[in-house]
């Protein structure tokens, strides 16, 4: 433990952890600290997308729209394995936005930044496209576009695990008591969940990463009686059986003047959303209402041949989004840009407050942050986010068909969807997942579908997972496929090794 830190940063959601990569990889000295688990509030809610934002032209938000698009382009590049292009279809719904309209925003969208990576959009007519025996037969035409998917929060987790590999120290189930600046240094009071130890952590830069929980933390731990900065806005998602056998995703138009998105989930499942309604509930204990669920199932019922009731709908998860306070506008119509404050400025010395941001720019975000601490301690380090692989992506594009064939031979008497899995999570780690196995029985236990024990052994050794939800719900997705039973014995494996 140090003396003194540079950075000390509350939170680990994906701008938390964001600033704590960028920080430890330009030098500085960082100390991260999590309330609950790492991507555990909006950062694992989302609607799974690192995109432009096409509805964001709509409001003229150019600059925010070529901002995300060109760090579309850098997440691919460096996270390969999580995040990956995805084509999606949008139709063309009589009454609502014309087909001139629809036309000019693909053309903004295609040239407002050149991706190197992904397809251009076109005009399709469904009836000679693959996806046609899924939508409503009055749908004729539309468009296709380009954009990514992703897994949010263990695109988080990336973030958090090469930090700690840069040096910085990450704590989880620890909560930030308060932060008091005195002579030029901020002093830090934590608490340890897990043992009941209090520290005081001394930094000379604090970053308030703390999402939607950020006034909330102003004004209990920073003595901001006052502190309004922000708007919550909740966005719920749900998820049902798998609706069409193609792998385009959707997005579609909805007579109130929202979008919203139905895709491929986890080869089984699609999932739906998101809705966009104002939040004055509990942070800590919240979940789409049944106002919500009937939303989206209704709108997107208007939409496929196929309808989803409401005992149909096997999960739902909701979000809710830190968005800095513009007054006035909608809740659909709030900026999703981010807004990063200095507050208590010393020499030498500051707080920092980030409000607002998407998951798209949170790298961009992070930059900005480090740029400022710079500025503050008086440096003038380098920016190498935007060029260095995140852990486990260290492969260009077209290079994992061979990848994968190698690893196929080198585990062959492995299951190739499993090590798909495997890779499609971890990347060029899976070797550290499979550490020590050259036979089936190595995996050890399995604990239901094919989380084996070598993956929950190395989730726990390097990815800061203590408890089943953060693997079954975080690390993996395998929550939608365990029972009772499977969760009851990780349970009980991971309280006897933790």
């Amino acid at each position: 433990m140090k003396d003194l830190y540079d950075v000390f940063v509350i939170g680990g959601g994906i701008n938390g952890c964001g600033v704590a990569r960028d920080a430890s990889g330009r030098g500085y000295s960082v100390y991260l600290a999590e309330k609950s688990d790492i991507a555990s509030g909006t950062s694992s809610a989302s609607s799974k997308l690192i995109h432009g934002g096409l509805r964001y032209l709509e409001s003229y938000d150019f600059s925010l729209v070529r901002k995300a698009l060109k760090e579309r382009d850098v997440l691919v590049r460096i996270a390969p394995h999580i995040v990956r292009g995805s084509r999606f279809l949008m139709p063309y719904s009589k009454g609502l936005r014309p087909v001139w309209m629809l036309r000019l925003g693909m053309l903004l969208y295609d040239n407002l930044y050149f991706s190197k990576y992904l397809k251009r959009s076109s005009f399709v007519r469904f009836a000679s496209h693959p996806s046609k025996l899924t939508l409503l037969d009055s749908f004729t035409k539309g468009f296709e576009y380009s954009d990514c998917q992703v897994d949010d929060s263990r695109l988080t987790l990336l973030n958090a695990i090469d930090a700690k590999n840069l040096g910085s120290i990450i704590k989880t189930r620890t909560i930030v008591k308060s932060i008091n600046q005195i002579n030029n240094i901020w002093e830090v009071e934590t608490l340890d969940l897990i043992t009941g130890q209090q520290e005081t952590i001394k930094a000379k830069v604090v970053v308030n990463a703390t999402g939607p929980w950020i006034d909330k933390f102003l004004r209990s731990g920073h003595n901001e009686p006052n502190a309004n900065n922000i708007r919550l806005v909740k966005g719920s998602h749900i998820v049902v059986k798998k609706m069409f056998e193609h792998n385009y995703s959707y997005i579609f138009q909805n007579e109130d003047g929202r979008i919203f998105f139905a895709i491929p989930w986890e080869g089984e499942f699609t999932f739906i959303g998101t809705t966009d309604v104002d939040f004055n509930e509990d942070l800590d204990n919240f979940s789409a209402s049944e106002e919500e669920i009937t939303y989206i199932c209704e709108s997107v019922n208007k939409y496929f041949k196929k309808k989803i009731l409401r005992n149909e709908v096997v999960g739902h998860w909701s979000g809710v989004r830190p968005l800095f306070d513009d007054s006035g506008q909608s809740a659909q119509k709030a900026s999703r840009d981010y807004i990063i404050k200095e507050d208590s400025r010393t020499k030498d010395s500051a707080l920092i407050n980030v409000f607002g941001g998407k998951l798209t720019t949170f790298r961009q975000l992070s930059e900005d942050v480090v740029d400022l601490i710079d500025l503050i301690l008086g440096s003038n380090n380098p920016c190498l986010t935007f060029k260095v692989h995140l852990p486990g992506g260290d492969f260009h594009l077209d290079k994992e068909e061979d990848l994968m064939n190698k690893l196929s031979k080198k585990y062959e008497y492995l299951d190739l969807d499993y090590l798909q899995r495997l890779f499609k999570s971890y990347g060029t780690r899976v070797n550290l997942v499979l550490k020590g196995v050259s036979k089936l029985e190595d995996l050890g236990i399995n604990f239901g579908k094919d989380l084996y024990q070598s993956e929950v052994d190395y989730l726990m050794r390097e990815e800061f997972a203590l408890f089943p939800d953060d693997i079954t719900e975080r690390r993996t997705k395998l929550y939608l496929f365990l029972n009772k039973k499977n969760l009851k014995d990780l349970d009980k494996y991971m309280a006897k090794n933790r």
